[in-house]
């Protein structure tokens, strides 16, 4: 007779071996694995309620750094045009003159500009911006993103020009309408 490792274990081919249960012979067919249908739900319904909570929060950060960046276009584009009224004494007549009349704001629409100081347009006080006391915010000249929906209208208090990212009290507030 040759002698195996399952003989020297009192196994017989087959066998499972289970440690705790000497003496009693399980087969592998006795075994059962796999999960329960409550488990599975269980585990379903946490990886949904862990998406409900962290999906909002990731759209939260795109939305805040697509509004960072039109603060940052705006700023730079500030900085600029103060840099042509040094120059010419006068702002410019359109983005065009101070090399942004291609720039797009985060929402992929292009940044609004509207000189008032020296515009021979008679209608130019009726396309000002205006807080919510309906005062206009700028002196010299107009620059905005119209936010998201890429819509907007003069007065701040309009449903239109909540999401806007604005240059406002001549240059020393530039940011989303929502916080002027």
């Amino acid at each position: 007779m040759v002698y195996g490792r399952n003989h020297l274990f009192g196994r017989r081919a087959g066998q499972a071996y289970a440690p705790g249960l000497a003496g009693r012979r399980v087969h592998k067919t006795d075994a059962v694995s796999g999960f329960t249908l409550i488990e599975i739900v269980i585990v379903a319904g946490l990886i949904a309620t862990l998406s409900m909570i962290i999906v909002p929060r990731l759209l939260g950060y795109t939305q805040r750094n697509r509004d960072l960046q039109a603060i940052a276009d705006i700023s730079k584009m500030d900085a600029d045009i103060a840099q042509y009224i040094m120059d010419y004494t006068v702002p410019p007549d359109s983005l065009a003159d101070v090399g942004y009349d291609n720039l797009r704001d985060p929402w992929g629409n292009p940044y609004q500009y509207l000189k008032i100081i020296d515009n021979a347009d008679p209608g130019v006080n009726g396309k000002r911006r205006k807080d919510h006391s309906l005062v206009p915010v700028n002196s010299d000249y107009d620059l905005y993103s119209m936010g998201p929906d890429g819509d907007s209208k003069a007065p701040f208090t309009a449903h239109a020009s909540r999401d806007d990212i604005v240059r406002a009290s001549n240059g020393a507030f530039v940011g989303p309408v929502s916080e002027f």
